[in-house]
């Protein structure tokens, strides 16, 4: 725990990479107390070999845990070790130089820009009720027009609105960025807000489910499915797609690459240049 509260003060860890690091160590030393045949302190765990990670390893794909699933168990792992290691002063070789599966980089899965308009027109026929109507277009139009993550669309109190020009987002890991808010986004929030019957407090957020409750992800991803479902799109065209497409439309259209890092909040520009491959890959098709 110790370790865990340093990542998430000093290096700014978002709460859901700690939590996935603490199930990921946390399984590792269950494996290894298994493994050795009895709980293990820290003596044991400083003389942790090669075949030790190997075993673990192998035991943890063995359980249908894929590549990209395997390496980041495995960076949480050599993370604590780092850090263990450092504080109790012996040498972690042995896992540090384990290396990582590898695995194929998915691509963005971004639509088509007359898609993206369609899902949001579509969007609107889902709902019964005029404002969950509204609301849906709105949450639907801040992720293609802004380029938000969905909890972070979700995540938008009184406070925010009316919409700025300017969105100042903390999105993940604390990160800041400021989005350009297009009048399409601002157009869509007022509309809703002013159909909403559920009175607003400054710090809840403004997308609210049927009953008043803040609204989850889970009933936008199914709005989105019934909407891909009658337009013929794939399963692939989910709430991040539209994200993916705001920033593959943008670069379509000639915008920089390190502008479309700085939109997206992404850490390094080499998340960002997963588009130029999908860029690339429809000028082949083409």
């Amino acid at each position: 725990q110790i370790w865990l509260d340093g990542l998430g003060a000093l290096e700014g860890a978002a709460s859901n990479t700690l939590t996935a690091y603490r199930g990921d160590v946390t399984e590792f030393l269950a494996f290894m107390s298994l493994h050795f045949g009895g709980p293990q302190g820290l003596g044991a765990l400083s003389r942790i070999t090669t075949a030790d990670m190997r075993a673990w390893m192998a035991r943890t794909r063995g359980a249908d845990v894929g590549s990209r699933s395997m390496a980041r168990k495995l960076s949480a792992v050599k993370a604590f070790y780092r850090w263990l290691a450092e504080r109790e002063g012996f040498e972690p070789t042995a896992v540090l130089s384990t290396r990582s599966p590898k695995f194929q980089k998915k691509l963005p899965r971004p639509l088509a820009v007359d898609a993206a308009r369609a899902m949001i027109d579509t969007v609107e026929l889902q709902a019964r009720d005029p404002w969950i109507a509204q609301r849906d277009v709105a949450v639907v139009t801040l992720l293609y027009g802004c380029g938000l993550r969905i909890s972070e669309a979700l995540g938008l109190t009184l406070k925010d609105v009316p919409l700025p020009a300017t969105l100042r987002i903390i999105g993940k890991g604390g990160k800041e960025r400021l989005v350009p808010v297009i009048p399409a986004a601002r157009a869509a929030v007022d509309a809703y807000l002013r159909a909403c019957p559920h009175p607003m407090e400054p710090d809840t957020p403004i997308f609210r489910g049927a009953r008043g409750g803040p609204l989850y992800p889970k009933a936008i991803q199914n709005v989105m499915a019934q909407s891909r479902m009658q337009l013929g799109l794939p399963a692939t065209a989910t709430p991040h797609a539209l994200r993916h497409s705001f920033a593959t439309h943008l670069l379509n259209a000639g915008g920089d690459l390190r502008s479309i890092q700085e939109l997206l909040g992404h850490a390094s520009l080499s998340t960002t240049q997963a588009y130029t491959a999908v860029d690339t890959a429809r000028l082949m098709e083409v």
